[in-house]
This record gives C-alpha cells, structure tokens and sequence, in this order.
C-alpha cells in the first residue's frame, strides 16, 4: 500500500480529468468550482485505500471514489444554501457566487452525474455499489432533516444528534470505505467491518468538525468559524454545556441561541465561553478520542497485515488531531 498522500494526489489528477465542459454552462461552471475548491479528499480516499486493502489495484476504484466526491460536493451545495453559509473551503459558495437556483440544479446535476460513474463497473458491482449508494443518500437526507428539525426544539439529546452526525456525515464515510471494498469484491463480512471502521471515523470526524467550527484558525478551517453558533445549531458542545452547566448558566446559552443569526455581535465570543468554562469544550475532545478508538477496535476483527492497519489508523490520528 501506498502512503495518503499518493493516494491524494492520485485522486486529484483523475479528478482533474473529470470534464464537465457541456452547455449550458451556467448548470456546469459551479459543478467545476466547487469540485476544484480544493479540501481534504477525505472520502476518495479512503475508498482507493479500500481497495488495496483488500488487495485489489486502486485504479479499479477510481470511478467509486469519483461518485463520493461528487456526491459528497452536492450535499455541501444544498446544505450551504439551507444554512445560509456565505463561505465553503475559503471560497464563496455557490450560491453565493451565483445564485440559489443555480446551486439547487446544479447539485441536482452532480447526484445524476454520481450514479452514472457506477456505470464503469460490470452488472454485480454496479448493483452492489448503487444498492448502498441509494441506501446512503437516503440516510444523508434524513440525517439533514434531523439537523434542520433540531434548531426547532430544546428538547435534544445527545443520542438523538450522534444519530443525526451519524447518518448525515459518517455513513457517507463508512460507503466510501465499503465502495473500495465492494469493487475489491472482499467478502460480506469484510466490506460490513471496513464500513463500521469508517462510520465510527465517521463520527469523530463530525465532532471534531464542530469542535473546530467554535474553536478552528479561520486562516485554515476554510468555512465561518462561529457558523454552528451563529445559527443556533444544538452540537455536541451546547448540549455538554447544558448538561454540565448550572441553571443560570443554562439560562444564559439558551438566551443566547435565541439570538437572530443577524444579531450577532458578542453572541459568538459569550457562547464560546460558555464551552469552555463548563467543560464542554474538553468532553467534545475526549469523545472524538473516544470515536477514533472504536474505529480502531474494529480494525482488530480484520484479517489484514499490521502494515494496513497501521495506516488507516495513522489516518485516524491525524482527523482527529486536524485543524482544518
């Protein structure tokens, strides 16, 4: 196997020969920009590392991975114009840049271009992979719908959104995983344990991504640090702080987060405060350390070399210590 940065920069250069050069190009140009915003590839990768886990060429899942990103830049698309976010990877979204229209179609574009990538492989693992695609994509929706309903209710529980980062960001991880390994054909039993190390990262991926939307360097998290707070979203670190607080302190964030998104001025800075003097800020932490392990307990029940699970836990290591 090859280190991550190989399969990094192999992935891009495919990428780059992913032409969307049609007309009309007001429905192409923002699939093209948002591709080429750069991030971390996290997904791509992992399925081209899949593959050759389980001892199958990465090329072959070159197409799979394609469909991830693709897949993965819709959903940004259309989250970024539910939440309103005026930045993604440092860049204006797409909305932003052009229109709401133009990111609603466009997204819709990269879904249909992201099954058609499946058509590359032979009649059993095109089946196989759109068969978990559609399972997948399916529960990214509801997953955001969780998210959506969430702002409306002072009632969520900390099981309730690990479930709803667990289906709206980790599944997706465990597919990519599970796709190299489906175009590896490994065996049921390998493809479910490759797909539960992914979702576990997964899920500490997302609690990290929160941690670092209250705490992250804007110079380097790429999307509006504060935005969580800015828009009332309940993560991991509100509910922490509501269950660690006092009940003038809990009195005091759910204040706050009655706060317009427009009126925001010290919103940010006093909400941040509140994460930290609770203890909430340091719970998060050790809940991400807490995810990454079970992630590499899993990697336990695979018949693979220690080469291999080395890696993919030096991956582990370095999402949970990341700071963009």
């Amino acid at each position: 196997m090859q280190n991550i940065l190989f399969y990094q920069e192999a992935f891009v250069s495919y990428l780059k020969q992913f032409k969307t050069d049609k007309e009309p190009q007001s429905l192409y140009e923002p699939i093209d920009y948002i591709l080429n915003l750069g991030g971390k590839r996290l997904r791509p990768v992992l399925t081209l590392m899949a593959a050759e886990i389980f001892n199958t060429d990465y090329k072959t899942a070159l197409n799979a991975a394609l469909s991830i990103e693709v897949f993965h830049n819709f959903s940004l698309i259309h989250d970024d114009i539910m939440d309103d976010a005026p930045l993604r990877r440092g860049h204006e979204t797409v909305h932003e840049k052009w229109d709401v229209n133009t990111g609603i179609l466009s997204g819709d574009a990269m879904l249909i271009m992201a099954y058609q990538l499946f058509e590359n492989y032979e009649p059993e693992i095109f089946r196989d992979l759109a068969r978990l695609f559609s399972k997948t994509a399916l529960e990214v929706c509801e997953g955001q719908q969780y998210d959506v309903d969430f702002e409306n209710r002072d009632d969520v529980t900390i099981p309730e959104y690990l479930k709803m980062i667990e289906y709206k960001t980790a599944v997706l991880v465990g597919a990519a995983m599970q796709m190299g390994a489906i175009v590896a054909r490994a065996t049921i039993e390998e493809q479910q344990g490759i797909y539960n190390f992914g979702r576990y990262l997964g899920i500490a991926f997302q609690l990290q991504d929160d941690y670092l939307d209250a705490f992250g360097d804007p110079k380097t998290f790429g999307k509006q640090v504060g935005g969580d707070i800015i828009e009332n979203k309940k993560t991991f670190l509100y509910l922490k702080t509501l269950e660690f607080s006092d009940k003038g302190q809990q009195q005091e964030l759910q204040d706050l987060f009655s706060i317009s998104p427009t009126e925001n001025d010290d919103k940010v800075q006093s909400v941040k405060q509140l994460f930290l003097s609770s203890g909430a800020a340091d719970a998060t932490t050790k809940e991400i350390e807490n995810y990454t392990n079970k992630a590499f307990s899993v990697l336990e029940t695979l018949d693979i070399s220690e080469d291999k699970k080395n890696l993919l836990k030096t991956f582990g290591e370095n999402l949970m210590t990341r700071k963009v």
